[in-house]
């Protein structure tokens, strides 16, 4: 067993233990909230473009899969809970058992959708020769990414064609210098990060949040 991978198994076990109580609140608040189930799961695309089921607590409706796969903070199909989770990435937790299971790191490119990694060209598809991650330099940097889309007109069309060729490249350039001790720093970098976001986020308005996928 690798280093890294000592440190994803150590490191999502760690923190499936520590979060185990919040989830249990969190998931009668979903219920309580809107129907349909506590988890929502999704196809991702991983490591050597396999794909795999992308785990995380439900902030949508249970039809919202149906719909863009870029979503906004004023989106319908957002629920109340939701609301509160998305901005810290709380509805992630669950992913913790998909770096359990080998399909994600702990740090990492964030997986995309099918339909979004379809539209790779051949030097991008080079960020699946790593399996993708929970947190990453490219995630923390785009944390801000929601002033970007525009309020009108397609969502995901601006996406893939204003700011994904960007995070592609920024996580190219993360897979070509990455070493164990920078993903530590990464993993301690996020939480403040995520932090900051969302005491500044209140100082924007009319912005929107894409989250590939629900």
């Amino acid at each position: 067993m690798t280093s890294r991978r000592t440190l994803d198994l150590c490191g999502a076990v760690f923190g499936l233990l520590v979060s185990l109580p919040i989830v249990i609140i969190i998931a009668i608040a979903i219920k309580l909230d809107s129907p349909g189930p506590v988890l929502f799961t999704q196809l991702r695309i991983g490591r050597r473009g396999r794909p795999f089921t992308l785990y995380k607590l439900r902030s949508m409706r249970v039809d919202a899969d149906k719909g863009s796969p870029v979503t906004g903070d004023v989106d319908s199909r957002v629920t109340r809970v939701g609301r509160i989770l998305r901005p810290l990435r709380i509805d992630e937790l669950p992913q913790l058992l998909n770096v359990v299971r080998g399909e994600m790191s702990l740090v990492g490119p964030r997986p995309e959708s099918p339909s979004i990694v379809s539209r790779y060209n051949a030097e991008q598809r080079a960020v699946l020769d790593v399996p993708p991650g929970l947190t990453g330099p490219t995630q923390l940097a785009h944390l801000d990414e929601a002033a970007q889309l525009p309020p009108d007109g397609d969502p995901t069309e601006h996406y893939v064609r204003a700011i994904l060729p960007n995070k592609l490249e920024q996580d190219l350039q993360y897979i070509r210098s990455r070493t164990l001790m920078g993903d530590i720093g990464i993993l301690l970098r996020t939480p403040v990060c995520l932090l900051q976001s969302v005491l500044v986020r209140p100082r924007a308005s009319g912005e929107f949040s894409r989250r590939a996928g629900s």
